[in-house]
């Protein structure tokens, strides 16, 4: 029996766009959490975080930490921490997702494989 992927895929692109529009809209990272109402040394530390995380996870951003700030500014500190955390996780998951539709489109490909030997064996 196949499984129609369609609903699944359209689920998870829709997802997607949503959350894409959430994060990026209209409005930068440093925008946004100045709306919200951070101070810039926070929103400052969360950026060289969130670059910094991501470069962890094995992204293409650059490992940004301005230690001498981090050390003085709890704030900056803060901010770092929890900027790191957050896109080095984001990354990860992102990085996971892709692995498991991966695996999940290979193991979909070798039952198709499967069901076609079988199928040109009972021929025989």
């Amino acid at each position: 029996m196949r499984m129609n992927t369609a609903p699944i895929a359209w689920v998870k692109l829709s997802a997607c766009g949503v959350f894409a529009l959430l994060l990026g809209g209209c409005q930068s990272t440093r925008e946004l959490l100045q709306a919200e109402g951070y101070p810039p040394v926070f929103v400052d530390g969360f950026e060289a975080g969130c670059s910094s995380g991501r470069q962890a996870a094995g992204g293409l951003d650059d490992f940004r930490k301005d230690v001498p700030r981090y050390l003085a500014a709890p704030l900056y500190a803060q901010g770092w921490d929890d900027g790191f955390r957050q896109c080095q996780a984001r990354l990860q998951s992102e990085f996971t997702r892709e692995q498991f539709d991966d695996d999940w489109r290979d193991r979909e490909w070798r039952t198709h494989v499967d069901q076609a030997m079988a199928q040109a064996l009972r021929r025989r």
